[in-house]
């Protein structure tokens, strides 16, 4: 596919309310979703982190069987590309107050595929430390709500085309992830993530992947995490659902690391694996 395409509320246009708080005041909730071979890829994962986020935003309550059948619906019209779906609170008027008859608006897209100028899943990627920090805000901590502009901001911090991803810190300098993925380190044969409960986005690819790391054998471990432990480590990538697995080769001011033994193995148990998605997404 070339062109977007938009649905609002399960019918085909890009227009909506301005009068509504997604737009307002960032007040919804999205996920972006892989479609493969006419599938929504961890849908049941993505599917758990949206209700998670509805109950956190205390939405009204929600025809989640309705937004299964649309997901995949919509997924089916494509062999691969990218679904996003936002649930906007609704249409309300002025003032943070959401009014009690509010009706959440679920506004769907498919996107082509991003093309990467070179193969960051085989040859790795190179990065660098982002100066914007992320804020402490246990109550938004995990889900995948609207206000990303941290991430707007710290993606402003460079131009280089070499540069695919930039690391980001909270204002304890501890790591908590990159501006669209999540990190993991290697310790031997224990993989490592940070500790999420106080910000960042606990994504359905980071689930997948401690999930399958246990399947392979591997302990895993959610701690928090400073840049020395990066530096320590034998192994980084990051991850999302769009991309899968990227391994790290280079970090700007921390150094050039590997392609390592533990990246390569979850890259190809996620390319062998096509069974039935019944894993759980989760914070941690």
């Amino acid at each position: 596919m070339n062109e977007v395409q938009y649905w609002v509320n399960g019918r085909q246009g890009a227009l909506v309310n301005a009068a509504e708080r997604a737009l307002q005041y960032g007040d919804g909730l999205f996920e972006t979703i892989r479609v493969r071979h006419a599938r929504p890829e961890y849908l049941a994962r993505h599917m758990q982190r949206l209700s998670a986020g509805c109950e956190r935003l205390k939405f009204p309550a929600m025809d989640w069987a309705l937004i299964r059948q649309e997901l995949v619906k919509l997924a089916g019209q494509q062999e691969d590309a990218v679904l996003k779906y936002i649930l906007s609170r609704g249409v309300g008027g002025r003032g943070y107050q959401p009014g009690p008859e509010l009706e959440v608006t679920r506004i769907a897209s498919i996107h082509p595929l991003p093309r990467w100028t070179s193969d960051p899943e085989q040859n790795g990627v190179r990065t660098r430390i982002c100066t914007t920090a992320l804020a402490t805000q246990p109550l938004l901590a995990g889900i995948k709500h609207l206000n990303r502009l941290e991430q707007v901001m710290a993606r402003t911090e460079w131009d280089d085309a070499d540069i695919v991803e930039g690391f980001m810190l909270d204002h304890d300098q501890r790591l908590i992830e990159a501006t669209m993925s999540n990190v993991f380190i290697v310790h031997g044969r224990e993989l490592l993530t940070p500790e999420l409960s106080n910000c960042g986005v606990a994504g359905v690819m980071r689930s997948v992947i401690l999930d399958l790391a246990a399947t392979l054998g591997f302990k895993t471990r959610v701690q928090p995490l400073t840049l020395d432990d990066v530096r320590a480590s034998q192994e980084v990538f990051i991850c999302n659902s769009l991309a899968g697995v990227w391994p790290v080769v280079h970090i700007e001011g921390l150094g050039e690391f590997g392609i390592g033994r533990i990246t390569r193995q979850l890259q190809v148990a996620m390319q062998a694996d096509e069974s039935e998605d019944n894993g759980n997404w989760y914070i941690t």
